[in-house]
């Protein structure tokens, strides 16, 4: 199992980071506000596994891309980036030694610091 960064997923976080797409909750709030099993399955059914890897920043490419366990690292709830889950997948990255994952989420995490009101 080898977790690299899912670029198109980077791509998407800083888009939504710009157009005002964040939740600025708090780091304990992810446990709440991250999407449960029912609620990706129906994402996934309506919007498709390339959609759903989208909304992960990390990627096993060596599993099927039509399974859940080749994406990690989810940072938003399927319409915005939750400032709670990028701090999660940062703490979780460092954890794992996701080097790459982990400097990612930190520059995501201060684009959505630096663009608060």
């Amino acid at each position: 199992m080898a977790i690299e960064l899912n670029q198109p997923a980077l791509r998407q976080a800083r888009s939504l980071v710009r157009e005002g797409k964040v939740v600025r909750d708090e780091r304990d709030d992810w446990s709440e506000a991250a999407p449960t099993a029912d609620d990706e399955n129906a994402f996934i059914e309506r919007e498709g596994w390339t959609a759903f890897s989208h909304w992960h920043l990390g990627v096993d490419k060596s599993a099927n891309p039509e399974t859940k366990q080749a994406y990690s690292f989810p940072y938003g709830d399927f319409r915005r980036v939750h400032r709670s889950g990028v701090i999660s997948g940062e703490s979780r990255a460092g954890q794992y030694d996701h080097t790459e994952i982990e400097d990612e989420l930190k520059k995501l995490l201060d684009l959505i610091d630096s663009s608060a009101d």
